[in-house]
């Protein structure tokens, strides 16, 4: 068995990923459960996970909950939701040691596989609906979450910045969903959102450690049976937006600092051949602190207390973060525009070349010494449909020069210019 391959099938409606490895000490374990984002159900979806951690229905209490981990020699135990592309993405996470290095009657593989098929498929129900506290106390969860974007400026201008280009799109939500939903959801409503949410959901699981794809397969049967759905696949259908004039959006706040924040659209996304040209772009542009803004806005002009760039390529769109007094609002704009015309026209030094590969070779080489990294590495695969080894991906960054630079460059599309500015006096 060659060491870092996932060995894919299926059993009912799950994906299953496994790679058998003695590198690890542990078993990782990760639950993928997919959907469209929609504004219907993101809330609730975003809510959910948040209950189904408060109690099962052989560990109804909290306590009992975090007790159960601790009898599994304290087993790791933690979900996240973001979005990849338009879909909302629950990831559920364990951390389990290896068998071998513990004295333990059943297999702590097996009581791990009980124990997550439980938190997903046999939540605490009562009177046909979940325990009216627990969902009033994590709506306050998830509230104050919501609420600390806004607190947070530097995160509320970069996600402003996405609802005013994506406007129009699902991808404007917010993955945690929206504040003013959250009321209107209450413990019934939330446990029937959840039934349809799994009944829906595209599943993938993923396990890395001392273990074979049959033994994986029989603990899914034991473990997910209530798991019926058909194994969807994500869609991957791809519709570049092509930007007729770039929209100016300025908001004002109680801020001391202004946060200018700049949208691109461009037609490569995670699929695209030219993938890796895109990322050198990117890390050429602000992703590092070689990068052009972080040198030429920050460092040589002095007109930011920070400038970095990002790219999504499961959407197709870059951003552009910085921090500026608000008086220099038109001079930072015309700088940061200039980076982007120095991409455009190919005025790349070999230096900016070597040091994002290095950069991004660093990352690349950094994926296979945690379980958890290969996981959300090969899970791209599951989204995008393409096949892509992070060997490959890096042979393919080691090739690129400046044209292949200079032809990404030229797909990236100024969309929106977000600016975030305090109150007049």
């Amino acid at each position: 068995m060659t060491n870092n391959v996932f060995q894919h099938g299926t059993v009912g409606g799950l994906r299953i990923h496994v790679m058998p490895t003695k590198a690890f000490k542990t078993y990782a374990i990760s639950l993928y459960a997919g959907i469209p984002l929609d504004e219907k159900t993101v809330t609730s979806t975003a809510l959910a996970p948040f209950v189904l951690r408060r109690g099962t229905a052989t560990y109804p209490e909290t306590t009992q909950f975090r007790e159960r981990l601790e009898e599994l020699y304290g087993a790791g135990f933690g979900f996240d939701i973001y979005k990849r592309g338009d879909y909302q993405i629950v990831q559920f996470r364990m951390d389990t040691i290896n068998d071998s290095f513990v004295q333990s009657q059943e297999s702590l593989l097996e009581q791990s596989f009980a124990f997550l098929g439980e938190v997903l498929t046999r939540p605490l129900v009562e009177d046909g609906s979940f325990r009216p506290s627990y969902v009033a106390t994590e709506r306050e969860t998830v509230r104050k979450k919501l609420e600390s974007i806004v607190n947070d400026k530097i995160r509320y201008a970069a996600e402003r910045c996405i609802e005013e280009m994506c406007r129009n799109e699902p991808y404007r939500l917010h993955p945690l969903g929206q504040r003013a939903d959250l009321d209107q959801i209450t413990q019934k409503s939330l446990y029937e959102s959840y039934n349809s949410w799994l009944d829906d959901a595209i599943l993938d699981l993923y396990v890395v450690g001392d273990t074979t794809a049959e033994e994986v397969e029989k603990l899914v049967q034991r473990h997910f049976g209530r798991v019926q759905s058909e194994a969807g696949l994500y869609s991957s259908k791809f519709v570049p937006v092509s930007v007729n004039e770039v929209r100016t959006v300025e908001e004002k706040l109680d801020v001391s600092q202004g946060k200018l924040n700049l949208g691109l659209r461009t037609s490569i996304t995670y699929k695209d051949d030219k993938y890796a040209s895109a990322i050198m772009y990117n890390g050429i542009l602000g992703g590092y602190p070689h990068s052009k803004l972080f040198v030429n806005v920050r460092e040589k002009a002095s007109l930011a207390y920070y400038a970095s760039s990002r790219y999504d390529g499961h959407k197709g769109i870059g951003t552009i973060q910085s921090g500026i007094e608000t008086q220099n609002y038109g001079k930072a704009v015309d700088i940061i525009e200039k980076q982007l015309e120095e991409m455009k026209a190919g005025n790349i030094s070999d230096l900016e070349l070597s040091q994002t590969k290095a950069m991004i070779r660093n990352q690349l080489s950094e994926i296979p010494d945690s379980a958890f990294e290969m996981i959300s590495y090969d899970f791209n695969r599951q989204l995008s449909g393409k096949e892509r080894t992070a060997d490959q991906l890096l042979g393919q960054v080691e090739q690129i020069g400046a044209e292949d630079v200079k032809a990404a460059a030229e797909t990236f599309q100024l969309d929106t210019i977000y600016f975030l500015t305090g109150k007049e006096e």
